[in-house]
């Protein structure tokens, strides 16, 4: 995020804030639909982090963490076990509660007031390390059931797909560059190309908010180069937050002009451009060095 977004985001972080308190307050002012299903993105920011904490029995999973995600950004997140990142997305992604602070995607959708199906189908969209397919089904089938639309179970046997709709999926093969595999089952695909499918299928769901926990994890140099293409060709349609430990992963997908965040004992330790990150010596103290 360039420092005038930043900038742009604080100051509508500030005049929402205002919004709040004058309701009377926490959540929506009056006037305003809580449940509203499209998010407000006009100040450029897709994510609002605001002190958010989480305990687990006494333990402090995040620590009045803080952070803001820009339509379109490419996010790298870093940081040693046991950082909070994957209880972050939890929170972000409804799985887990907080005992105080708030989340909100663009400005008016309070995400702490909904369910994770409900997150689900606004535009946020969540990849787990271990990839999700269904492997008795070829690649073309597992994007064809991600598509989006009714996915009652006599709603998708009896769909038949659009022009329109198959070349959406041709086009998702051709950008996760599955379109050789098209016709394979996913269940015989290597660990990378499961991940790339999990990837499409997310992707066929047209989400604003991407959040990506360990893409990489258990790939091969070629493979992880191939990822770090792929989330670099969507870079700028999709917001993508990318929780990683390969920091060679991080250098292609920041290079020295894309905001890092460094998360430890559940709050930000250190941001800003990788190499600012890397110099930092409380970065290089608790996570770098080790």
């Amino acid at each position: 995020m360039t420092p005038q977004l930043m900038a742009e985001g604080a100051a509508a972080k500030r005049a929402y804030d205002e919004r709040i308190a004058s309701s009377g307050g926490r959540g929506a002012p009056q006037g305003r639909v809580v449940h509203a299903r499209t998010p407000d993105f006009a100040h450029g920011i897709a994510l609002y982090v605001d002190d958010v904490t989480v305990s687990f029995d006494g333990f402090k999973a995040l620590d009045a963490l803080s952070l803001m995600i820009g339509v379109g950004e490419l996010r790298c997140i870093i940081g040693p076990n046991g950082a909070g990142k994957t209880t972050m997305m939890d929170v972000i992604t409804g799985k887990t509660r907080p005992d105080a602070g708030s989340v909100h995607f663009g400005s008016n959708i309070d995400l702490l007031r909904l369910r994770e199906n409900e997150i689900a189908q606004i535009g946020i969209g969540r990849k787990f390390q271990k990839p999700t397919v269904y492997e008795q089904l070829c690649v073309f089938e597992n994007l064809e059931l991600a598509l989006k639309g009714d996915r009652r179970v006599r709603a998708t046997v009896r769909a038949r797909l659009s022009g329109e709709q198959r070349d959406r999926i041709e086009a998702m093969l051709a950008l996760i560059q599955l379109t050789r595999e098209a016709k394979r089952p996913a269940g015989l695909l290597s660990h990378g190309q499961k991940q790339w499918l999990e990837i499409g299928m997310l992707l066929m769901q047209d989400p604003t908010l991407l959040l990506l926990d360990e893409p990489v994890a258990g790939m091969t140099d070629e493979e992880t180069d191939r990822t770090a293409e792929l989330f670099l060709s969507i870079e700028g349609q999709h917001s993508l937050v990318v929780v990683e430990h390969d920091m060679h992963f991080v250098q292609r997908l920041a290079g020295d002009s894309k905001v890092v965040t460094v998360l430890h004992e559940g709050r930000v330790l250190a941001q800003g451009r990788l190499p600012q990150v890397q110099a930092n010596e409380q970065v290089v103290e608790v996570y770098l060095g080790r």
